[in-house]
C-alpha cells in the first residue's frame, strides 16, 4: 500500500485496540503499515453511498479497496464504526478512515509451490490441479492459491491479468488446466473458450444407477440459487438471472447405486457439471453442496478433469493432454465396483 505524502504515518500502539484481521494489535506484524485519514464529509456528498463518498475524499485508492476497508469496520462516521458500503452519509459528517493492507490487497503476491505442469511453452503451459488447490483467492483463501503459486514461477506472470488464468477448476476439483503466458495468448484463449473451440473432458461418479439413454445432452440453464446464495441451480431465465449451459453426459459404467460418467462441457458456467448432474437426480458421490453424500472413502467431490484439447493459440498445432486419475477417485471408482479402462 502505498501511504500518501500529505499525511503521517501513524502506528497504533494500544494494545486493546482489535485488529479486523482477527488479531490483536498486539500480536500483529509491527511492520503493518496504518494510516489515518480524517475529514469532513462535502455538501456535494450528501446522501451518497458511503463507498462513493469516500471515493472523493481519498481518490487514490480503489472503490473495490475502500469497500473492504469498510467492511473491516476500519471506517468511523461521527466516531462510530460503519460496516455498510451503502450506509447513506450525510454533509457535515466526520469520518476517519483506518488505511492498512486488507486480506484482499495482500492476495496478489508471489508463494513458492510445486505446480504438476504437463507442458509449457513461451505461450501457455498446461497444469494438473490436485483436489485442495484453490485455483483464485477469494473470501476464505487469499493466500496458497495456484495464481500466487504462478506469480512465484514466473516474474512475468504479474503483469497478466489473474497471473493469466482463463478458466477454473473447483477447489475440490482435479484435473487440466490451460495458463497463458504472454497477453497476447490470453486473449486468444479466452476467445476460443467463448468460441467452444477448447474440448474440456471430464470423469465423475453419481449417485444411482443411470437411467434413460446412455448418452445425454443437458441443456438447462444455471444461474444464482433463489433459496440458497451459495449455490447454483437450474433456473427459469424469465423469472430468475442465469446463462445457458450445456452438458453432453455419457454413461461408462453402471451398478446399482452409482453411476461413472464422462461429461463434455460446452460452457462453462460455475459448478455446471455438478448442478446438471443433480438435477439428473444423480448429485456426485461427496458433493454434499449438491445433494450428494460421502462414498468410498472420497472426502472430495467425485469430479476429474481429465481431457484438454485445443489449437495452439500460436501455432495451431492440435494439442490434446490426458491426466491420470487421482488415486483417491481411482480407489472410489474400485470400491464401489466400477469400471473404467483410462481410454473411454
Amino acid at each position: 500500500m502505498t501511504v500518501s505524502e500529505q499525511s503521517p504515518l501513524i502506528i497504533s500502539s494500544d494494545p486493546a485496540v482489535a485488529d479486523p484481521l482477527g488479531e490483536s494489535q498486539e500480536d500483529a506484524d509491527s511492520t503493518l503499515e496504518v494510516e489515518l485519514r480524517e475529514a469532513e464529509m462535502p455538501i456535494s456528498a450528501h446522501g451518497e453511498r458511503l463507498d462513493r463518498a469516500l471515493s472523493g475524499i481519498v481518490p487514490e485508492f480503489s472503490r473495490t479497496y475502500l469497500q473492504q476497508l469498510i467492511d473491516s469496520g476500519l471506517v468511523r462516521l461521527n466516531g462510530l464504526p460503519v460496516t455498510k458500503a451503502s450506509f447513506k452519509v450525510k454533509a457535515g459528517d466526520r469520518v476517519q478512515i483506518e488505511l492498512r493492507p486488507t486480506p484482499q490487497s495482500q492476495a496478489f503476491k508471489p508463494e513458492d509451490m510445486v505446480l504438476d505442469v504437463v507442458f509449457e511453452d513461451a505461450h501457455l503451459l498446461v497444469i494438473n490441479k490436485p483436489a485442495g488447490l484453490v485455483v483464485h483467492p477469494a473470501p476464505g483463501n487469499w493466500s496458497g492459491t495456484m495464481l500466487n503459486g504462478l506469480l512465484a514461477r514466473d516474474d512475468a506472470a504479474r503483469f497478466l491479468p489473474r497471473a493469466g488464468i482463463v478458466h477454473r477448476l473447483d477447489k475440490d476439483t482435479s484435473g487440466l488446466m490451460v495458463v497463458a503466458k504472454t497477453r497476447e495468448t490470453m486473449d486468444r484463449l479466452v476467445e476460443m473458450i467463448a468460441a467452444r473451440e477448447v474440448s474440456r473432458d471430464y470423469l465423475a461418479v453419481g449417485h444411482r444407477a443411470w437411467q434413460g439413454s446412455r448418452q445425454q445432452q443437458v441443456a438447462l440453464p444455471i444461474g444464482r440459487d433463489p433459496r440458497n446464495r451459495l449455490r447454483m441451480a437450474v433456473v427459469d431465465l424469465e423469472r430468475h438471472s442465469g446463462k445457458t449451459a450445456l452438458t453432453d453426459i455419457s454413461l461408462l459404467d453402471n451398478q446399482h447405486a452409482h453411476c461413472l460418467v464422462r461429461c463434455k462441457l460446452h460452457t462453462g458456467r460455475t459448478h455446471q457439471i455438478r448442478v446438471h448432474m443433480a438435477s439428473l437426480g444423480h448429485p456426485l458421490v461427496s458433493d454434499e453442496l449438491y445433494g450428494g453424500e460421502a462414498a468410498a472413502g472420497l472426502s472430495r467431490q467425485a469430479l476429474h478433469a481429465r481431457r484438454l484439447a485445443f489449437a495452439h493459440p500460436g501455432s495451431a498445432e492440435a494439442l490434446a493432454f490426458v491426466a491420470p486419475v487421482p488415486d483417491d477417485l481411482e480407489h472410489a471408482i474400485q470400491a464401489l465396483g466400477l469400471s473404467y479402462n483410462g481410454k473411454s
